[in-house]
Parts: C-alpha cells; sequence; structure tokens
C-alpha cells in the first residue's frame, strides 16, 4: 500500500529529546504537547498511582518558578493548558498565540524537568487526588470498568487503576515522587510536539534553549513486570450496585498491541462494523428492531502491549443473559459468513471520515503524533487510513475467529441492587 509523505519534521536533539514539528502557516495558533513514557506502566506496583499523582504535582512550581504563576502567565494571554495521564503516558500542552511560545514554552519546559514537589503541597494535593478516588468509585462505570480490566489483565500492570488506591498513596512520600520524577522524566523518555503557526527553524531553537537542563537520574525501583495475559475461557463476573438504575453488560477480549498495528486496525473496523450507527449489526438488531437494549456500542482501545476491544449494553437485568448470548451468536456469524461489500464499504468509510475529522485542529494533530510516538512511532499513525481501506472482508473474518471467539472473553455485568 502507498503512504503519503509524513506532514511533521522529526528532529532528535542532541541530548536524546525528540521534536515533532508540523507547521500550519493558516493559524494563528500553536500547541505544544510534550509527551512522557511515564505513565502507570513505569510503577512498581507498590508505587501505583504515582503517575497520575506526579501530573498534579508538575504545576506546583519548581525552586525557580512559584506555583501559580505559570497558570497565570497562560491565562492572562488567552491560552490555555491541562494534562493527562494514562498506563503508556503523562502529557502536558498548551495551546496559545504563536507569538507568546517563546515566552511560556519555556515556563513548561522548567516544571517539566525541575518540579520541586514541595513537601506541604505533597500532602495537600495528596487529598485532591484521594477525592478523586472516591468520586471513581462512587462511579458505577469506573466500577464496572475496574472489575473488568481485573478480570482480563490477570496481573498486567495495565489491570491497575491508573489513579491508584487510597492505602497505597497515603504511604508514599515526596521523596519517592522526587525519585519517579527525575528517573522517568529524561530526554530518551520524551517528545515535544509542536504544530501550528511557528516555523521549524526558531521552534528547533526554542526547544532544544528550554529543554536544555535535565538532571541526572537518580537510582528508581523498577516497574511491575508481569507476563502479556492469556484468556482461556468464559469469565463472568456480576456486581449489584446502589444507585443503578438500569444494567450495564461489558464483554471484553485482548487484542494485540503495537507490534502488530495491521490486526489492531483491524479490530477497530469490526467494531464500526458491530456497533457504530444505526445501520450497524448490533445497533440494528438489539436496539432498532428487537429492542433488548437502551443502547449498545463496541469499541477498540489499542496500548503498547496488548490492546481491548469491548461491546457494552444498557439494558434490564432480565434480559442480559439473552443479550450475551445473543452477541456471541453474532460473532460466530461474523467470523463464518462472508461480510457484504456495502456493509464493509460503510465501516470503511466512517472510520476513515473520523479519522480525517479528528486531523483539523493543531491540538488534535499534536495529540496524534504524540500519542504515536509515545507508544510506537509517531510517523505509524499514517498507516491507520490505508491499512482499513485495504483491508478485505476475508481478512476480517479471520481476526474475528482469532481474537473475538465466544469461547474466551470476559463479561462484566452491573445490576441494580
Amino acid at each position: 500500500m502507498k503512504l503519503v509523505d509524513f506532514p511533521a519534521s522529526i528532529v532528535h536533539l542532541e541530548n536524546g529529546l525528540t521534536l515533532i514539528h508540523q507547521e500550519i502557516a493558516a493559524t494563528p495558533v500553536v500547541v505544544a504537547d510534550v509527551w512522557v513514557k511515564a505513565g502507570a506502566l513505569a510503577e512498581p506496583a507498590e508505587w501505583a498511582g504515582m503517575a497520575h499523582f506526579l501530573e498534579h504535582m508538575i504545576f506546583k512550581g519548581t525552586d525557580h518558578l512559584p506555583p501559580g504563576v505559570f497558570d497565570y502567565t497562560i491565562e492572562t494571554q488567552g491560552g490555555m493548558t491541562n494534562a493527562a495521564t494514562s498506563h503508556d503516558y503523562a502529557h502536558f500542552f498548551i495551546t496559545i498565540a504563536a507569538e507568546m511560545l517563546p515566552t511560556t514554552l519555556p515556563y513548561l519546559a522548567e516544571l517539566l524537568l525541575h518540579a520541586a514537589i514541595p513537601a506541604d503541597e505533597f500532602v495537600r494535593e495528596r487529598q485532591v487526588v484521594l477525592e478523586e478516588i472516591r468520586q471513581a468509585q462512587d462511579d458505577p462505570d469506573w466500577l464496572g470498568y475496574q472489575a473488568m480490566a481485573e478480570q482480563v489483565y490477570q496481573g498486567h500492570p495495565y489491570g491497575r487503576p491508573v489513579l491508584g488506591t487510597a492505602d497505597i498513596l497515603q504511604r508514599r512520600s515526596p521523596e519517592e515522587m522526587r525519585c519517579f520524577h527525575q528517573a522517568h522524566y529524561q530526554p530518551h523518555n520524551m517528545a515535544v510536539v509542536i504544530t501550528g503557526g511557528l516555523p521549524l527553524e526558531s521552534t528547533v531553537d526554542m526547544v532544544r534553549h528550554a529543554f536544555r537542563a535535565f538532571p541526572s537520574p537518580p537510582p528508581c525501583p523498577a516497574a511491575t513486570t508481569a507476563p502479556l495475559p492469556q484468556l482461556q475461557g468464559v469469565h463472568r463476573d456480576r456486581l449489584t450496585l446502589p444507585r443503578l438504575e438500569q444494567a450495564r453488560l461489558s464483554m471484553a477480549w485482548i487484542g494485540p498491541g503495537i507490534e502488530d498495528l495491521t490486526t489492531a486496525f483491524g479490530l477497530d473496523l469490526i467494531s464500526a462494523l458491530l456497533a457504530q450507527g444505526r445501520s450497524s449489526r448490533l445497533v440494528r438488531e438489539l436496539r432498532e428492531e428487537r429492542q433488548l437494549v437502551q443502547d449498545v456500542a463496541a469499541s477498540f482501545s489499542l496500548q503498547r502491549d496488548c490492546s481491548l476491544f469491548t461491546i457494552q449494553a444498557w439494558l434490564e437485568a432480565d434480559q442480559v443473559d439473552r443479550v450475551e448470548a445473543t452477541i456471541c451468536d453474532r460473532l460466530s456469524e461474523l467470523a463464518a459468513k462472508p461480510i457484504p461489500e456495502t456493509e464493509l464499504a460503510r465501516a470503511k468509510r466512517l472510520l476513515c471520515n473520523d479519522y480525517a475529522f479528528s486531523t483539523e485542529a493543531p491540538g488534535q494533530i499534536a495529540g496524534l503524533y504524540g500519542y504515536y510516538s509515545t507508544i510506537a512511532a509517531a510517523d505509524r499513525c499514517l498507516t491507520y487510513v490505508p491499512t482499513v481501506q485495504h483491508y478485505t472482508e476475508a481478512n476480517l473474518r479471520q481476526i474475528v475467529g482469532q481474537y473475538l471467539t465466544p469461547l474466551r472473553y470476559v463479561s462484566t455485568i452491573l445490576c441494580p441492587a
């Protein structure tokens, strides 16, 4: 298949830092998005939640930048900033007028490289994170996902909550967080993605100067590792929750990680065939025709080590077994019977359009490049559309039979008390 040329420049700086830059001359806005391979996968089990807690503490200042100055500077210039942490990464971004990036990027670099993590701020912010954990534990969808993840991943770090647990976080110290930060926020672990109205040459100089002074990495406990999970048989878990008005059924299968992106993109295509739009198979049958569910959805989540394919239904509790059996039957049929060309073309069109719509703004482009640079390589994102377009129905049916078998999956059922 023929790929278009990667429209961004990838520059490897002398200290090992990667810069990904795409000039978009038509926009006066620029996005600087810094991606770090320091998500929850980087944690030892006894430090679970450290990566997300550190995301909070990054913004608490350095020895040379008091707390609040960074946020005040961005906001007074009409910009915005935010951050997020997952199992595979943490990332921090600024959206601001292009002429203001030379002033604000050094502040972001100062926070990322030299976060002070003061003890008093650590204690105060820990209460904020603990409240996040309490709120998550009041969310039925979070509880259902976490129960499912623990069954699916069987001890792999993907099965741990990114937030960590209250018990573990209560035992952590500022010294441990400084160790984690300085060990993992290093140039070989980071990519700075800049998209928008700035030329390459001045951007390289700006990034080289702002990210020039990394601290020496200290010894730090190694991340917890575990074999990739291998599901055997069907695992069903039923939870009864108070204040839940409607039952939820979640079914999950393990997919490949970045070592097999072709198959991963095929699973994304299968999710569209099954449950994207009113004419998709499960939506049409279960919701529109038989009215067994209020709604049904399928999704594929690409992750570095191994990915997750899920089907979710919102329904009455007395319909759960019937709907689960129907979904299993339809997966068996999908693997066995040819897929009509019109149906396959519709699913391809939906995904390719979604991809196009997700690359319209500088922030979307920066997020796409940063995500792929963290789990694989930035230019691998260009393989998505041609891979999806070149899939045949026989290829897809083979993937269904291999990965989405009704003989090996996890089923998590939430029922009203």
